[in-house]
This record gives C-alpha cells, structure tokens and sequence, in this order.
C-alpha cells in the first residue's frame, strides 16, 4: 500500500513538473533586428575612440598619440621604504594563505 502511494504521488509529482516547466517554452532566442552581427563589427575601421583617463573623445590620431605617451612615459618611482613595505605586506599575505592560524 505504502509503494502504491508513493509511486502515485512520485508520478503526479513529475508530471506536474514536467507540465509547469513546459508551458511557455516557446522562447526563441535571436537578436534584435537592430543589432549588428560580430561578423560585420570586426571589420569596420574604428576612426574614433575615448581617452583612457578620463573618457573625453578623441580622434585616431589624438589617441594614437596618447597611447605613445602612456607607453613611454617612465613608471611612477617609489620610495625604497615603501616599496619593502609592500614586499612585506605581500609576504604576509602569503603566510597567512598558508598558515591562517598564525597572528600576524
């Protein structure tokens, strides 16, 4: 008696399921009409493009420049004192990944 119940609810249980997960399954998933394919995007010459700093617009040239600039500009110096200051930090950080016990 007791499996004829439980096979009975375990089949109206799942076809429920069933019958809850399929109603408006109909979902089709294409993009927009408006979107433009990848295909066509990674073709196109960009001509136009926005500052890395502070987002301004700027032209082919004005961010070729830029890019120049970034790149050859020499990296910000630090102070020897802060600069173990940090090697210790990053030890520390280490240390306590692999002994998260320790009290430091």
């Amino acid at each position: 008696m007791k499996w004829i119940r439980f096979f009975v609810i375990s089949l109206s249980s799942s076809i429920l399921v069933w019958l809850v997960s399929h109603t408006g399954a109909t979902v089709i998933a294409v993009p927009p009409v408006e979107d433009i394919p990848e295909e066509i995007l990674r073709t196109e010459i960009i001509i136009e493009a926005r500052s890395p700093i502070d987002g301004k617009p700027l032209t082919a040239v004005e961010y070729a420049q830029l890019q120049e600039q970034l790149r050859v500009s020499p990296p910000p110096k630090l102070s020897s004192k802060l600069r173990q200051t940090v090697f210790l930090l990053r030890i520390r950080g280490v240390l306590l990944q692999l002994f998260p016990f320790l009290d430091l």
